[in-house]
């Protein structure tokens, strides 16, 4: 399962904003986002997201839902 955290780098070390449960020695693959680009790859995040998810041909599987 993959789990996204928000970290910073403090002293040079990769420190959790706040609080996550993973086993000892869990292997996590590090993004850093630099301060001028982060709103860039969140917003291209946003937009591949939502042409995934939000699109009139998965209404279908919502009305079937209903039934």
């Amino acid at each position: 399962m993959l789990e996204t955290i928000w970290a910073v780098v403090h002293d040079g070390k990769i420190e959790p904003v706040g609080e996550f449960a993973a086993p000892e020695g869990t292997r996590a693959l590090v993004t850093l986002l630099v301060d001028d680009e982060s709103g860039f790859w969140q917003d291209a995040s946003s937009e591949s997201l939502d042409e995934i998810w939000a699109n009139e041909e998965d209404d279908v599987y919502a009305e079937l839902l209903k039934k």
